[in-house]
């Protein structure tokens, strides 16, 4: 009788036996260790936040590969060219006279009259205009605002402070220059606000440079030459390597190094050194003038006012400084 059971019951396995691995499975077996860490894995989104993350506190801190260029402005060489971004700072820049090497206009850019404007002026003045995809200006500018506009700003040729002191010495030895040698030297001043005033105060009373140092120290930028309404043009600027040293050396040349402070050992009416060859050092509004800086000056000279105030803003200490400088020397 034929078997009626479960159909394919009966059935023979066909294959046969298999042949042993010779213990080459048992690695599948095993198993594979703690499940990484969602950061850890490059396929997970945690993986590129993190990527991400570490790309931009390098970027912001100015760091980078071995042989890379720095992202940011802080880590910029101090040669490095400036980039003026916006409109309304182009624009600004532009009427300033500030020098500038090229106009960068995106390709397609919404014009308006601030953009008509930087056009004339850049043409008129022989800046060559530049016309910069996006992504290129987003590269140029570090992804600031620019709103398809930027000018690109040369670095400032600064001079060598004891070279701009001899040449000035020895022109006003053989008669060249009418006043005795007037240096402003400042120190841990940060803003460039503050630089861009002081140099106008000194083109307007006659002086001869302003000396700033090379650390910690704020630079001619885009917002000085602002500031100092084109008279950056005629006032050298010296950077020092070390402020305290260049003092020393402008005192072996002849030059009286005077601070600014108010606890002075003088009062600025009551200067007799007004018509010497003299440097007026200005230290920052809330720190004042630093020890060793204090301490290689020849005098501390004080502004009288009223007590009320605890201080001037460093560009106005040495505007009113040069005011009484220029006047004892004009005097008879």
């Amino acid at each position: 009788m034929a078997n009626t059971g479960r159909p394919g019951a009966g059935r023979k396995n066909k294959k046969g036996p298999s042949a042993g691995t010779g213990g080459l499975g048992r690695k599948a077996l095993e198993g594979r260790g703690p499940t990484p860490k969602a950061e850890d894995r490059t396929y997970h989104k945690a993986y590129k936040n993190k990527e991400l993350a570490e790309r931009s506190a390098t970027k912001h801190s100015g760091r980078g590969p071995a042989g890379a260029r720095g992202g940011s402005r802080g880590g910029r060489s101090k040669n490095a060219e400036e980039m003026v971004t916006g409109r309304n700072s182009v624009v600004e820049a532009l009427r300033a006279g500030i020098p500038a090497k090229a106009l960068h206009v995106a390709v397609r850019i919404d014009m308006d009259d601030r953009v008509r404007e930087s056009l004339k002026a850049a043409t008129e003045r022989g800046i060559p205009v530049m016309e910069t995809g996006r992504p290129e200006l987003d590269r140029m500018t570090d992804e600031a605002i620019h709103q398809g506009l930027a000018l690109q700003i040369p670095p400032y040729e600064y001079a060598e402070p004891v070279d701009l002191a001899a040449e000035t010495l020895e022109k006003w030895h053989k008669g060249h220059v009418g006043n005795a040698p007037l240096f402003v030297a400042l120190d841990g001043i940060t803003d460039p606000r503050n630089l861009g005033a002081i140099i106008r105060s000194v083109s307007a009373f006659s002086g001869h440079g302003v000396i700033v140092p090379e650390r910690r120290s704020v630079g001619v930028t885009a917002s000085a030459w602002k500031t100092s309404a084109g008279a950056a043009v005629r006032v050298p600027v010296a950077r020092a390597g070390n402020l305290n040293n260049t003092l020393k050396t402008f005192k072996k040349m002849g030059i009286f190094v005077l601070g600014l402070d108010g606890d002075g050992d003088i009062s600025l009416p009551d200067l007799a050194l007004a018509k010497d060859p003299i440097c007026l050092v200005v230290g920052s509004e809330g720190k004042g003038l630093s020890r060793l800086v204090r301490e290689n000056c020849d005098q501390i000279v004080s502004i009288p006012i009223n007590s009320a105030m605890e201080s001037l803003n460093a560009s106005m200490a040495v505007g009113i400084s040069l005011y009484e400088v220029s006047r004892q020397r004009s005097a008879r």
